[in-house]
């Protein structure tokens, strides 16, 4: 049961990648240093960038980032439905934080209806443990199509009760049509809880806006909450998904070191390119379809993949499988890390059809190890230790399946005490599941510097995320009346979840 004085308020986008998750991250961290007790919720994420719980399961990473912006560990109650894409039209479909099954796109809204009691159960469990619970909208509640047993936008605010701020992106353009078009599809019973509009991602000078404010005030009524300017520490806090990965990659030309990421289109946990993406001497170079790997490349990096199989089959239409032997034959480096690993052996079998059909394909055999996926999932956070160095590391793994043989001889970490990864006879290419590798800043450095041995100093990357935490908290508050979105907050009525 919610404590007295809890509240909650709503923040829902116009369109999809409209800042909603790094405003509500920095809302988080900037009431939470007003003494308030914070928790964010979402109800529903779709991505494949997710971060384990420490109550257990997997929620999206985005989430995650918001739960340290209050200062709390992660709950699998801050994401209760968690769709981790796997084909263009189907997902794996995490329920508080576990796996429940698979679903294509049009059973999954056939199932919507029964997940809104769990989605209302986690939003009630954090609300008991708050004063202000911070809701994160998913996509745009304009989608008529979708509006059918909603859970993510105003189908979960209108049964909740939760009052909205919408927010439009003018990066994009056309802001002004994204906030007027939004209001005229929504009901009479949305438009109620509507609270006023922010005006995210602005660069210049916001006054040039001035006169847009009485325009959108006349068409839908609503009042501006604020306009918020283009904030670049913001760049360096992870992204929620795929959509924001071209913002990793820097202008770097001078850098001695050039790391090269395959874009996958299922590429999974991309808070472990972060690290990278802030290395002042490190230029990530994010190449997209169509483009070879440079030759002048030093490391080729392979997250994690949703769809290690068919990231593989996508991988090789690319003609990225070649560039990737050359580059090891000209004495480059690989580092696969989780899904990446698995595709670094002589095989990837799926004879349970986890991923698709049931099948064995050829890995790109850089290291002597095969992988098998099975139905067990892993989830959890872990210590570990560098098996070179002896240096203490942290890091997390979320993944599917065993990797065997004889290259485990030659492990890259140990996990709570057992050998993790393989690493070739040469050193060129390595690989393990340990997600979070990069962020242990010594281990990263000492990485690094083995590949250039000119590199600077590097990061301390998790100072950095809650120092661009407190600038984010620091820039809202200077652009938006933050008073004024409390006081638009409404009080956590108890819900029957039936």
């Amino acid at each position: 049961m919610p404590v007295p004085g809890a509240r909650a308020l709503m923040i829902q986008g116009t369109c999809s990648n409209a800042g909603k998750s790094l405003l509500v991250a920095g809302l988080c961290r900037a009431f939470a240093r007003q003494g308030l007790r914070v928790r964010p919720f979402k109800p529903q994420n779709m991505s494949n960038n997710a971060a384990p719980a420490a109550d257990g399961g997997e929620i999206g990473r985005a989430q995650a980032l918001q739960a340290q912006a209050c200062g709390v560990r992660p709950s699998v109650h801050m994401n209760p439905v968690l769709l981790k894409p796997q084909t263009d039209s189907g997902s794996q479909l995490v329920v508080q934080g576990k796996v429940v099954g698979t679903a294509r796109a049009r059973d999954y809204y056939r199932m919507k209806p029964q997940l809104l009691p769990r989605v209302l159960e986690s939003f009630h469990l954090l609300a008991g443990e708050a004063d202000l619970v911070l809701v994160e909208g998913a996509g745009s509640p304009a989608e008529v199509n979708l509006r059918a047993g909603d859970i993510a936008n105003m189908g979960f605010a209108v049964r909740a009760g939760v009052p909205v701020v919408l927010v439009g992106d003018i990066e994009r353009g056309g802001v002004i049509a994204q906030l007027v078009g939004t209001w005229e599809l929504l009901e009479p019973g949305e438009r109620a809880l509507i609270r006023g509009y922010l005006v995210n991602k602005f660069r210049g000078d916001p006054a040039l806006f001035a006169s847009a404010h009485p325009v959108l005030t006349a068409r839908t009524g609503l009042a501006s909450l604020g306009t918020v300017t283009w904030c670049e520490a913001a760049r360096d806090l992870p992204k929620e998904d795929m959509l924001g990965l071209a913002e990793l990659a820097r202008a770097r030309p001078d850098a001695p070191l050039v790391v090269a990421v395959p874009s996958l289109p299922r590429l999974a946990n991309l808070d472990d390119l972060d690290p990278l993406a802030q290395e002042p001497d490190v230029r990530l170079v994010i190449v997209p379809p169509g483009r070879p790997i440079e030759a002048g490349t030093d490391l080729v990096l392979l997250p994690g993949s949703k769809a290690t199989i068919a990231d593989l089959a996508f991988l090789r239409r690319q003609g990225w499988d070649i560039d990737i032997l050359a580059h090891v034959r000209r004495g480059g480096h690989v580092l696969g890390i989780c899904g990446g690993f698995q595709m670094l052996g002589h095989t990837v079998a799926d004879p349970l059809g986890i991923e698709g059909p049931p099948q064995t394909v050829p890995g790109l055999g850089l290291l002597d190890v095969h992988t098998v996926f099975d139905r067990a999932k892993t989830v959890r956070e872990v210590r570990a230790t560098d098996l070179d160095g002896g240096l203490a590391l942290a890091g997390y793994e979320i993944h599917s399946g065993r990797t065997e043989g004889p290259g485990l001889a030659r492990p890259l970490v140990r996990i709570e005490g057992r050998p993790d990864g393989a690493v070739s006879a040469d050193g060129q290419v390595a690989g393990c599941y340990l997600h979070g590798l990069l962020a242990n800043d010594g281990w990263r450095a000492n990485y690094l510097r083995r590949l250039a041995p000119a590199l600077r100093a590097s990061v301390a990357q998790g100072r950095r995320t809650e120092q661009a935490l407190d600038e984010l908290a620091d820039h809202l508050a200077a652009c938006i009346p933050l008073g004024r979105l409390l006081t638009a907050a409404a009080p956590i009525a108890p819900v029957d979840p039936g």
